[in-house]
């Protein structure tokens, strides 16, 4: 048997802009209206000791990333420049690139280290090991009165 679904247009906007506002993994803070956002996809693994972050940043270069640690909460924030060509004789017909500011924050579940904490980056590749502080520094016990 067949089942007849209504077909709304107006949904699937609603639909398309809610997933695009609210649960956008990246924002782009850019001018041009009509360009694709930038995604800051990750990967985050762990072991008994590190966290290990890996961080897709095509484009960018090195001196244009931030990594700031606030205990056990990291946030990854990167701009991508626009590069001015030299024009030849032709002229631009279509451009998928973009230009903005791309963040991206996550919590993990100990905190880090920031002291040990490093960060590589080759090939639009952000790599970053993150070593857990030891849990009896994080650990406070108080005393009720």
């Amino acid at each position: 048997m067949t089942t007849i679904s209504l077909y709304d247009p107006l949904t699937r906007r609603f639909n398309k802009f809610f997933h695009q506002v609210f649960l956008s993994p990246a924002s782009m803070d850019t001018s041009n209206e009509g360009l694709d956002r930038l995604q800051l996809k990750l990967d985050v693994s762990e072991d008994a000791e590190n966290y290990s972050v890996r961080a897709d940043l095509p484009g960018v270069k090195k001196e244009d990333i931030r990594i700031d640690i606030d205990g056990n909460q990291i946030t990854i924030s990167a701009e991508v420049k626009k590069v001015k060509e030299e024009k030849g004789d032709g002229n631009l017909i279509y451009s998928e690139r973009y230009e903005g500011k791309v963040f991206r924050s996550f919590t993990l579940d100990s905190s880090v280290d920031e002291s040990k904490a490093e960060a590589k980056y080759a090939d639009g590749v952000l790599k970053l090991c993150l070593p857990k502080k030891n849990s009896e520094q994080s650990r406070k016990r108080l005393s009720i009165q």
